[in-house]
């Protein structure tokens, strides 16, 4: 599966490396995701993924290395300074308050203030507003929710992850980190999170994808750059190569060609 790429550059990752105490967990890692396209960030357990990750969302700060985002050198140190240059991350937690309802999370530290001055003031919301927007942006998605009013506590594995899909491009992200989007949901689940990850790369969206699901990956991504012991050893498009030789490539039983 390989759809026709607009051919932009949203995401440039070059030779970054990253440092814990004498463990070098990234070593001079390189690749690139266009705009539009899904890419498998694949690798064992220890292989560097999770570091990688955390270093483009700003929660790590690379010892060295250049991260770019629509072809401009970006400095990120913070998570807020990550979502400020177009990168977005819906971690395996997804980071949503089960007590609060759809809207209250699609919002969450963006919530919309009241246009009373005086309500502004004391830190009133626009409810109103905010279940608007969050309905047009799932309606975006293609989710129907059976009520924006419903605590996000009691919503199915599906329906939490087009919530968090939609708070990750509600606010135009060009790139969308995922992981393991599908790791706790069930066959019927996993397929809505599949078609809302082609719906919103179909957008122009670039997405990173963590995945351990083969089948997931290679229903859904373009590519897949694989991570072994720290260093990017693959960037192959997924029709040229098969699960097996993908597993190869990550236990270290073979190299790319």
């Amino acid at each position: 599966m390989v759809r026709t790429q607009l051919g932009q550059q949203a995401l440039e990752i070059s030779n970054l490396s990253k440092s814990f105490g004498a463990v070098q967990a990234l070593k001079s890692v390189s690749f690139s995701v266009q705009k539009g396209e899904v890419v498998a960030l694949l690798g064992d357990n220890g292989a560097g993924k999770s570091t990688l990750v955390r270093c483009i969302a700003g929660i790590h700060q690379p010892d060295g290395g250049e991260i770019k985002v629509n072809a401009k050198v970006v400095n990120i140190s913070s998570p807020q300074q990550a979502r400020d240059a177009g990168i977005e991350t819906v971690f395996q937690d997804l980071a949503m308050v089960g007590e609060f309802d759809i809207s209250e999370n699609l919002f969450l530290n963006r919530e919309i203030l009241s246009k009373n001055p005086l309500l502004r003031a004391l830190g009133w919301l626009d409810k109103s507003a905010m279940q608007k927007q969050a309905r047009k942006s799932l309606n975006r998605l293609n989710s129907r929710m059976p009520d924006f009013l419903n605590k996000v506590q009691n919503l199915s594995g599906g329906q939490r992850q087009a919530v968090a899909i939609a708070r990750a491009v509600n606010w135009g992200a060009d790139v969308v980190i995922m992981d393991e989007p599908t790791a706790a949901l069930g066959v019927e689940q996993s397929a809505q999170v599949n078609a809302l990850i082609k719906l919103i790369s179909s957008q122009g969206v670039a997405v990173l994808l963590i995945s351990h699901n083969m089948q997931h990956v290679l229903e859904t991504c373009d590519r897949a750059v694989v991570l072994y012991q720290g260093h990017s050893v693959a960037d192959v498009a997924l029709t040229d190569v098969s699960k097996e030789h993908l597993v190869a490539l990550i236990t270290g039983a073979a190299v790319a060609a």
